[in-house]
Order: structure tokens, then sequence, then C-alpha cells
């Protein structure tokens, strides 16, 4: 069965963020709202709800925005939004182990390959923190390198450390980029 997938665009203060959601929940943020956007989105919808309807929906996004925006206003910590979760299997065990890592704190892409009995995996954690669809909802900006710099962010190192400050890392540590 096909799914319809809505999308809207949130302002957020890192610039527009496009939201999607399939029936079940939130399945999609990219970082923008261009064309190129809208083309991965729809590349990405076919590929894992194998449709390519998705509409233009603002008011199915109340509740996400509002919840994003007490994030971005430092008043919210955790989402209690529905996902609607899309990957392999190894990249949901990652992601899983991705939503366990408090706000305002950070884990190495080792201590995720550990925590998942995966040591030698640190490669393809990065992979799967890089094909995470649900930026922000299952937190990817929380993973830094062994040495405590930021490395490696879809969305550009520079939303990676607006968000560590917002959630105040970057005032406790001296993480740096590489």
């Amino acid at each position: 069965m096909k799914s319809e997938v809505y999308y809207t665009v949130y302002q957020s203060p890192l610039g527009p963020i496009t939201l999607a959601a399939a029936d079940a929940g939130m399945c999609w943020v990219e970082f923008g709202e261009s064309e190129t956007a809208k083309l991965s989105l729809v590349r990405w919808t076919k590929k894992w709800l194998h449709t390519e309807k998705i509409t233009y929906a603002p008011k199915f996004f109340l509740e996400a925005t509002k919840q994003l925006g007490e994030y971005f206003a430092g008043k919210r910590r955790e989402f209690t939004l529905p996902l609607d979760i899309h990957g392999t299997a190894f990249q949901k065990m990652v992601w899983e182990q991705l939503r366990r890592i408090p706000y305002g704190e950070t884990r190495s892409y080792k201590d995720i390959a550990l925590a998942i009995n995966a040591a030698k995996a640190v490669r393809a954690i990065g992979g799967a923190n890089n094909k995470n669809p649900l930026s922000i909802f299952i937190p990817c900006h929380r993973v830094i390198g062994s040495n405590g710099a930021l490395v490696g962010y879809g969305g550009g190192l520079h939303i990676k450390e607006y968000l560590l400050r917002l959630e105040g890392v970057l005032e406790r540590s001296e993480i740096g980029f590489v």
C-alpha cells in the first residue's frame, strides 16, 4: 500500500528546514527548502515509501513546528512526536543509539560502535549517521570524533556547531572542527 507524504517548510534560526511525514509520523528532514530538497524528498519517498505522491500541508505539522520552536528557544530537550523511521536494519540500530544520547551530551562514533557491539564498524556508523533521514529528531549532531572534533554533518558543520551550542555542549568543552 502506498502512503501519501505531506511536507512543509519550517523557518528556523538556521534557515528553512523541510519536514515530511506519512500517516505513521515524521519521516524525513532536510535543511533548506530549495528544489534540491524537494527532489531529495521525492527520491527518498520513492525508495522507502514507494510513492511519488507528496502534498504540501503545513497544518499537518502544527505539533512538529511547535516542538521545533520550543527546541530552538531552549525550552524543549526531547521531542515527543511519532517517528516513521525507514532505513536498513543496521541504520535503524545506529539511529536507535543516537536517540539515547541525552540532550547536551555527545558520543563518539566509536562509542556508538561499542554500544551496538560492532567495535570495528566506526566507518559504517558514520555512513549510517550520514543517511539519517530525521536530523534533529534523531540527534546525529551529538556524534563527534573520538578526539572531540566536530566531524561530518549532512547539513554542514556550522549547523552541527549551532545545535551543540544551543544544547550547551560547546560551552562546556573544547570541541573544534576537523
